[in-house]
């Protein structure tokens, strides 16, 4: 008997997945398979969770605290988010300002299901972390880009929010990543001041995506909640990730108003339940002991852009500036690509498939992250110095082996630049 399989939805069919992940794969089974690959694929830390986040999570699990939680999260958890974030940005918030969730990226989710209806029009600045699309789309939402150029630092184009605000037709939401991923640019007090001005009072919801809220380079950050009037419309997401080095315990936090976080946590509720106690008892131990920890880390992370940096600016071919923020470099080598005829991705997998039988080379191609990456490459610093150093120095040779380069189209021509 045969029988007809069940159909995707239409969503299901059209789902896109972050590319990183996915050249992670690759990377992994190259390394199984013998070959050395230096990984700069993922936004990873390579360091250890911060040291009171470790010894908080043991004590949890020893005290039994391995049960289910209030869905909104720990009310200690969400106190101590409340009292850092004073104490960090002088915004005076509560624990009802405060949710907690499983990492960050599951708020870009809760936040178009809270405010976007089908047909609704969203901004979004490209390159853009390419899970925004898939929960914009999940919603029905229609998504309007702005480009972000090298030539302005990668800042948003006020001009573009602007006209988004008075001239698109259902203009309901705009998504603002900063810093930024993947080109590290940040967006200054005077942008931020300006973008609140253009939505305050309209019936524009903004999420604020900031988990490299410590990972800027010059200054400090500015978290878009400091500008007044526009808690109610905005959802500012905050993850442990970067910042403490907890990417694995997944564990993050949004902050909006009230009414906002009781709908997310409504949400949280009805898919997740609750983020484990001893994941968010880990989390409150490094908001209350572990600044020191996490600024000596961001200063190494700091040092190693910095290497990464001058390492680039000796590769023929390659534009690079010093991102003003996270632990991204972001370099344009559209001369290299049109010498080679290949895709800024198709590069970065030649990198890693195809430049050398013994040594790969894992970042990813701008393209991964909108149209306005292309001719770029996302290069991560989760690797020691010295294979920061030997990444680029195997990247300077590998672009030289335009045999190589070509035998890799023949075999994957989707590469091929036309």
């Amino acid at each position: 008997m045969t029988t007809n399989p069940v159909a995707f939805s239409q969503f299901a069919r059209g789902l896109s997945a972050e590319t990183a992940f996915d050249v992670l794969a690759v990377a992994k089974r190259l390394k199984a398979e013998g070959k050395d690959v230096i990984e700069l694929q993922i936004g990873d830390s390579p360091f250890a969770s911060t040291a009171s986040a470790i010894e908080a999570g043991v004590k949890a699990i020893r005290d039994g605290q391995t049960h289910y939680c209030q869905s909104t999260g720990l009310m200690s958890f969400r106190e101590a988010v409340a009292a850092n974030y004073q104490k960090e940005y002088g915004i005076a918030i509560g624990p009802d300002n405060v949710v907690v969730a499983p990492g960050a990226k599951v708020f870009e989710q809760f936040f178009c299901e809270v405010f976007l209806d089908p047909g609704d029009a969203v901004l979004v600045f490209s390159p853009a972390f390419p899970t925004y699309s898939p929960n914009i789309e999940r919603r029905g939402g229609v998504i309007v880009t702005s480009h972000l150029k090298q030539e302005t630092a990668f800042r948003p184009n006020l001009l573009d929010i602007e006209n988004f605000v008075q001239h698109t037709p259902r203009a309901k939401a705009i998504f603002l990543n900063s810093p930024h991923n993947p080109t590290g640019g940040v967006a200054t007090e005077a942008d931020l001041k300006a973008i609140a001005d253009l939505v305050r009072g309209e019936s524009i919801a903004v999420f604020s995506d900031e988990p490299y809220n410590h990972m800027v380079w010059t200054g400090k950050h500015s978290p878009f909640l400091a500008q007044p009037g526009i808690l109610d419309q905005t959802v500012a997401c905050y993850t442990f990730s970067k910042s403490y080095s907890m990417s694995g315990w997944r564990l993050g936090y949004a902050i909006s108003s009230p009414r906002v976080i009781d709908i997310i946590a409504k949400m949280i509720n009805t898919s997740l339940s609750c983020v484990p106690p001893i994941v968010q008892l880990a989390g409150e131990a490094a908001l209350k002991n572990d600044d020191r920890e996490r600024d000596e880390v961001m200063q190494r992370f700091k040092n190693k852009v910095e290497l990464l940096v001058h390492e680039l600016q000796s590769v023929d071919g390659v534009n690079v500036m010093m991102p003003a923020g996270t632990f991204y470099v972001f370099p344009n080598v559209v001369p290299i690509c049109t010498r080679l005829g290949i895709t800024s991705h198709g590069l970065a997998m030649f990198l890693l498939e195809a430049a050398d039988d013994q040594l790969g080379v894992a970042c990813l191609g701008g393209e991964c992250f909108g149209p306005a990456g292309k001719g770029f490459l996302r290069f991560s610093c989760a690797e020691p110095d010295d294979r920061l150093k030997a990444a680029v120095a195997f990247v300077k040779e590998a672009v030289k082996r335009v045999d190589r380069v070509e035998r890799y189209l023949k075999t994957h021509a989707k590469y091929r630049l036309r």
